[in-house]
């Protein structure tokens, strides 16, 4: 009964596990108590009055929690994961709540004879597939199944199988109900065709916004912003959300304690010498207890510790080397070998933009005439995390930067300046300052700086402080007397990352429960601690409009106005040319005709999206009327239209219906279900 006792293990899992769309498997536990009665307790929300209660909401998070701790046992359950989780669990009910009402819409129902006939069929249920098909014939193990049914020691578990089977039956019964309001078109057919196979010749006249003029020659009355906002409400429609400003107390290693860990390494160097047993010793010492039997490069170091760890006075088999910064950490390096390796590159760079390539020639001409190459990347260079390090991107083996960039590093000598080099980043100027082709074996007893507990007390002490003050006089008093600074976090929602501080669920109890205004006491991020206060409440369920929003709308409206102008004047100048592309693009300023042979929907080409959705409605010889583009408006001129290599058509189609139907099909039942949550009411009281 192996197989049953595995069926046993998995069951409280796949129980509560819903794929997206319902269009896969769905089983979870169709037992639940969904009949609209609460039996008294704590509800976690409601859907279309359907009430669901928090040990629901319960049973099925910790499933997932279980699940998750078993696929990933060396992961913290961090606020993020755990939020995701609980997010996952809330879905879970609420489609299960819209899906019975779609059973019982369309009088869906199972009967055991239907749940026995899908057991005994060649194409069973997927519980039973995963868990009895043998994986060397590929059949149902008839016997192995029949066995489990039969045996008293399954007497709990089967017919809860049963219930998963069922459900997944009337799924599947749904999903054909929708099918059939399925129909696919002979000319949806040939346009699918058209976009695998054919291949056009096309010319098109663009215009872009620029041309239609300065920004104050279309302007945006307050009035028809606010009516494109009423119309198009259900667009910005949004969880309720909240803003706050807080100040941060960090938690940040002082000298003190990085001086601590490395006294306290230098006590281990004589011991980690003398022993036999690295494994055990760097298991018991090391934050990281598998470092062990390391192949090291100087790419595996920051700068200074790989200049420390490589160190002719130091490489030496059996030296232990340390203890040495690096990256937030000290380590005692023992080693236990000395090779050569592939080779590895230390190079500093200047990244300027492709549209600057005048500078970039500069900017060469005066790194190799002997200017200060750190002064010029601090400078000019617009990769400003390299940039406040004088360009220096440290050591680094092949395959860690883009190819163009590795090659240009990896065939020049120490100390050149090569460039410009383009990349999709921009253009480079680049200076080689080191390569070595050594490694070395080694295990390593590495300690991480962490806060000690003096000073997490002494943060907490000020954090207690200004919480105290801020209290008794408000906020922004406290700020003004302490010379603090604020930080803003915009608007964030119950399961969305707070900005500045990330996944923290005492921030969002806290801003969900407060009072505009309010004061929270201490609250622990990864960061530091946090004293906040609440700015702004929204439970409109839209966003307001104003701000940034208000800008969008703005912009929006203002692009139209402009379209609409681009459309008369490309309409006009085409009709004035006696509809020729060519004559028309003489007579308008900032226009572009571009003619192209070979355009195909297989293919990724540098052409407009919407330019290739006007050509694939057009048969040759005609041409489009204006029509909205990227950035502007263009017309459409369709010379030509042919499939090479000569295909079968008629097979073609033919092959492409079914591909089609099902396609639609999903869009279908993924919209319907889309739409039923959209319009369904859903309370959310977690």
């Amino acid at each position: 009964m192996a197989v049953m006792s595995k069926l046993r293990d998995k069951t409280h899992i796949v129980l509560y596990t819903l794929l997206a769309a319902f269009l896969a498997l769905i089983v979870f536990e169709w037992g639940m108590n969904f009949n609209g009665v609460s039996q008294g307790g704590a509800l976690a929300g409601k859907v279309n009055g359907v009430p669901i209660e928090y040990r629901q909401y319960e049973e099925v998070y910790q499933n997932l929690q279980e699940s998750f701790r078993r696929s990933a046992p060396q992961m913290d359950m961090t606020d993020d994961i755990e939020n995701d989780l609980r997010d996952r669990a809330w879905n879970i009910l609420v489609d299960q709540v819209l899906l019975e009402k779609q059973f019982e819409k369309f009088g869906i129902t199972v009967s055991d004879s239907e749940v026995l006939a899908a057991v005994e069929s060649d194409n069973p249920p997927a519980i039973i597939s995963q868990n009895f098909r043998n994986p060397e014939t590929g059949e149902i193990d008839r016997a192995a199944l029949e066995a489990a049914r039969q045996n008293p020691e399954n007497a709990d578990i089967w017919p809860r199988v049963e219930e998963i089977i069922r459900g997944e039956l009337k799924v599947g019964k749904l999903e054909r109900i929708l099918q059939a309001t399925v129909q696919v078109t002979d000319r949806e057919v040939q346009e699918l065709m058209d976009r695998r196979l054919a291949a056009y010749s096309a010319s098109f006249l663009t215009l872009p916004y620029e041309a239609a003029g300065d920004d104050s020659l279309y302007p945006v009355k307050a009035s028809e912003i606010e009516a494109y906002y009423e119309q198009h409400k259900s667009m910005f429609r949004q969880d309720p959300t909240r803003s706050a400003e807080y100040v941060l107390f960090p938690l940040t290693p002082t000298n003190r304690d990085s001086m601590d860990v490395k006294l306290e390494l230098e006590g281990l160097v004589a011991d980690f010498a003398a022993t036999d047993d690295d494994s055990s010793f760097v298991s018991l010492q090391s934050d990281q207890p598998d470092a062990v039997g390391l192949t090291r490069t100087k790419a595996d170091f920051s700068p200074a510790a790989a200049e420390e760890i490589f160190s002719s006075r130091n490489l030496k088999v059996g030296t232990v080397i340390g203890p040495v910064a690096d990256r937030g950490a000290y380590r005692l390096v023992k080693v236990t070998g000395i090779s050569s390796s592939d080779p590895v590159a230390r190079a500093s760079h200047i990244l300027v933009s492709k549209e600057s390539a005048d500078l970039a020639r500069t900017i060469l001409r005066q790194a190799r005439s002997g200017e200060d190459f750190s002064a010029l990347a601090r400078e000019y260079s617009i990769d400003t995390g390299s940039a406040i390090q004088g360009g220096d991107l440290g050591w680094f083996r092949k395959g860690a930067m883009v190819p163009a960039f590795e090659q240009a590093v990896f065939n020049a000598a120490s100390g050149a300046i090569v460039g410009p080099v383009e990349t999709q980043f921009g253009l480079h100027i680049i200076k080689i300052t080191g390569k070595a082709q050594k490694s070395i074996t080694a295990s390593e007893v590495v300690r991480n700086i962490r806060p000690s507990d003096q000073t997490y007390e002494a943060e907490r002490r000020k954090a207690a402080e200004f919480q105290m003050a801020a209290e008794d006089g408000g906020f922004h008093e406290a700020i003004m007397a302490s010379g603090l600074s604020a930080l803003p976090t915009g608007e964030f929602t119950k399961r969305s990352m707070v900005p500045g501080i990330g996944y923290n669920n005492q921030v969002t109890q806290f801003a969900f429960s407060s009072r505009k205004g309010a004061v929270s006491d201490i609250i622990d991020t990864e960061n530091g601690f946090v004293i906040m206060t609440i700015t702004d409440r929204n439970d409109t369920g839209y966003s307001r409009l104003q701000g940034d929003l208000q800008s969008q709308i703005e912009d929006l409206l203002r692009q139209q106005k402009k379209g609409e102008a681009l459309e008369a004047t490309l309409a006009e100048a085409y009709a004035a040319s006696g509809n020729d592309l060519a004559a028309a693009a003489k007579t308008l300023a900032g226009a572009t005709l571009t003619s192209k042979a070979d355009i195909r929907f297989s293919r990724q080409q540098n052409i407009d999206p919407y330019i290739m959705e006007a050509i694939s409605v057009l048969q040759p010889g005609q041409a489009s009327s204006p029509v909205e583009t990227t950035d502007g408006r263009a017309i459409i001129a369709l010379q030509g239209k042919t499939y090479p290599g000569d295909p079968d058509l008629e097979a073609e189609l033919k092959s492409l219906r079914p591909q089609l139907q099902q396609a639609k099909t999903r869009q279908v039942i993924d919209e319907y279900f889309q739409a039923e949550r959209a319009t369904a009411t859903i309370e959310d009281n977690r």
